[in-house]
């Protein structure tokens, strides 16, 4: 026995010495190519082993490049490697040509960052081109253009290139009035309306592909925006460019090849990370009053933390923020299991690659770890701030990237919250988001998915919801909020391009009725239909039915012996309707009203359908969050996994594009729902403590 221990104690100590070699390795490669500090270590490991066949890479490709689902390889075989030759989104549908393609050769941190300058590179130069080719060209015309059935230029593309020239017509016109022609803000403001109007019609046409309608619905969008500012200016009697009005707004030019970004004095360089063919926020006054604080902020060396009630638009704000600058942008739903180290490892990637991070629910985190992260947050400002090339965290020297950008977000006074320190707090210019301008984001969502009455009926769609929230019952699943209004005005859409001939006003009463009925408790129900009825008087459109789907529901309920009551039927049937526009579905009710009858009926009707869906179903509270979602052992520095970033990561990795479930069945409570914040909101991504993505 005694020789057997020493020799345990021998292999102990051997195994500790390959884990820190190992460690010191993967640190070596973090430091090489800054990115793989947000992959983790199994991922990484993966991804170094297989970096001579950089086909076996491609799996990895999303959590290296957000906006990218793969790349396109070509040539190789014979011992030579291929070639990547164009990149495909994984946000809407858009590929883009390296020009020219790219060399995989070297090892796996060289040639992905060869891949990534190749991409800004590529962006930079089709800027370019569609700057030069803007002026010779009409404008629906340019944003249509296309080569080989390929749109010509990708969508932030456009979006920059319309922003640019935006900027420089208002600067025109502010010259004009300088030289007397006092009618020159009101023609300009005339010219933006018929522009708008031209691309709201260009929406309803005919054969659109879905990914050219999502860049006219974005386009629409940041018009909007422009005609509003135009429109104060005209109210507000604005004739000088330097008067704050003007200053305030994020402008956008292009000097000598590259695009730069402002707001009053603050400067940015575009950065030029791919963003995919994704929407864009509706730009109220809000939000610039947001991008006025955020941007100060990081011109005073700052991080920026806006701060208010859940469903305001702080993350989606600085997500929208970091896009307008083509900046990546990495969101971490922070959790009571993330240490000092692991906070530690994020800050050494955002620095060393000039991300921003944008830190969701940060006072969650317990108060000991908040403390470290004040130091650990402080030696990147101070490094920037004196124009340091590297900033020492946790014992690691780290090249500082300037654009690096920190954003903390906070619901005040929920359970388990800690207080900021406040040698933290100072490190962060504070901002308020308390109620969201809902009738300007209805209306400019109207506009963009092609209704033509989009102010009438945005107030509409306001009087209703503000009316709900006061009179209806207070149940705990009610939200009246900007999510709620963002998926109904998503299927009015879809209606309005569905049925051109039924009246508007009939298609925005439908998504209202159709898709809050299933929320609304029997004893509402009086109420919520008199008021849409007051609303909207002699209007009842009938509701939308899939006879297909019906079938398929009484066929299940046959199979599985339960009996095909209507009321039982309708609810299996308005869940499809809500998996349709949302991919996250609360179905709520007392013990024994049938809620896990519903949803497997309703796969088994799906899978009848030819749509296979598999189901995994969890009860949340027969464990631990951190058996949950994972853990990493503080002797060890192991990471342990939990069993639904298990059960996550299979479902993730099964390339089939089947439909899958994930049931959490059991009663909900702060402790293990929050970590969920990520997944269920527009992000779609659950952040572990190991920096997993």
């Amino acid at each position: 026995p005694a020789c057997l221990l020493s020799s345990l104690e021998n292999l102990q100590e051997g195994l500790s010495l390959c884990k820190k070699s190992l460690q010191n390795f993967l640190d070596g490669k973090r430091r090489q190519f800054p990115r793989f500090y947000f992959v983790s270590e199994a991922d990484l490991l993966d991804l170094l082993s297989n970096a001579s066949s950089p086909d076996k890479l491609l799996v990895h490709v999303p959590k290296i490049y957000l906006a990218t689902k793969t790349l396109e390889l070509t040539g190789g075989g014979g011992g030579r490697r291929p070639k990547a030759t164009k990149w495909i989104s994984n946000i809407g549908a858009e590929e883009v040509m390296f020009q020219p393609a790219v060399a995989l050769e070297g090892k796996a941190e060289v040639y992905l960052q060869t891949v990534l300058n190749s991409m800004q590179k590529t962006l930079q130069n089709k800027l370019s081109a569609s700057v030069d080719r803007y002026p010779t060209q009409d404008r629906i015309q340019w944003l249509m253009n296309s080569e080989n059935d390929e749109p010509t230029d990708p969508a932030q593309v456009v979006l920059l290139c319309s922003a640019v020239f935006y900027v420089q017509e208002v600067e025109q016109v502010f010259r004009a009035l300088k030289g007397g022609a006092k009618q020159a803000m009101g023609d300009y403001s005339g010219k933006q309306i018929k522009q708008l109007e031209a691309l709201i019609r260009l929406t309803q046409k005919d054969g659109l592909q879905k990914r050219d309608r999502k860049r006219i619905m974005c386009m629409i969008t940041l018009d909007a925006h422009s005609r509003d500012v135009v429109q104060r200016f005209l109210r507000e009697t604005v004739t000088e460019p330097s008067a704050f009005q003007w200053q305030a707004q994020l402008k956008a030019r292009f000097n000598n090849g590259n695009a730069e970004l402002s707001v009053a004095d603050a400067k940015f360089d575009y950065a030029y990370e791919y963003l995919g063919n994704g929407s864009r926020l509706v730009i109220t006054p809000l939000t610039d009053r947001i991008y006025v604080t955020a941007t100060q902020a990081l011109h005073l060396c700052m991080g920026c933390a806006p701060a208010g009630p859940a469903g305001t638009g702080k993350t989606e704000t600085t997500k929208d923020l970091a896009a307008n600058l083509g900046i990546v942008c990495y969101v971490v739903n922070c959790s009571p299991e993330m240490d000092y180290l692991s906070m530690g490892n994020i800050f050494k990637g955002l620095a060393a690659s000039g991300a921003w991070g944008c830190f969701d629910e940060f006072n969650r985190l317990k108060t000991a770890v908040l403390s470290v992260c004040t130091v650990q947050f402080k030696a990147v400002c101070d490094a920037i701030r004196s124009k340091r090339v590297a900033v020492v965290i946790e014992g690691d020297e780290i090249t500082v990237n300037v654009t690096v950008g920190v954003f903390i977000t906070m619901n005040p006074g929920y359970l388990g919250r800690s207080t900021l320190p406040e040698g933290l707090k100072a490190l962060f210019r504070p901002i308020t988001v308390m109620v969201p301008d809902l009738v300007l984001i209805c209306e400019n969502m109207l506009m963009a998915e092609g209704f033509q009455t989009a102010k009438v009926l945005a107030r509409k769609f306001y009087g209703l919801y503000s009316l709900l929230s006061d009179l209806l019952s207070p149940q705990k699943h009610y939200d009246w909020g900007l999510r709620a209004v963002k998926s109904v005005l998503v299927v009015a859409g879809a209606f309005k391009r569905a049925e051109k001939n039924l009246a508007e006003d009939a298609l925005l009463l439908r998504a209202l009725r159709d898709f809050n009925t299933p929320k609304i408790v029997q004893e509402d129900e009086v109420v919520f239909f008199g008021l849409l009825k007051d609303l909207f008087p002699g209007i009842d459109p009938p509701r939308k039915i899939d006879p297909d789907l019906d079938t398929a529901c009484r066929n299940a309920c046959a199979a599985r012996k339960v009996w095909p009551d209507d009321g039982y039927l309708r609810k299996c049937i308005e869940l499809e309707e809500l998996l349709a526009i949302r991919h996250c579905v609360f179905v709520m009710g007392p013990p024994g009203a049938g809620k896990t009858e519903v949803w497997t009926t309703l796969a088994a009707a799906r899978g009848s359908l030819g749509h296979k869906t598999t189901c995994k179903d969890i009860n949340p509270k027969a464990v631990t969050p951190e058996e949950l979602y994972g853990f990493i052992s503080f002797a060890t520095r192991e990471w342990k996994d939990g069993v639904l970033s298990q059960i996550m990561r299979d479902l993730g990795n099964q390339a089939d594009g089947l439909p899958k479930w994930i049931i959490l069945d059991g009663d909900l409570d702060a402790n293990w729902i929050e970590s969920m914040n990520s997944v269920m909101d527009d992000n779609r991504m659950l952040t572990l403590a190991s920096n997993e993505r």
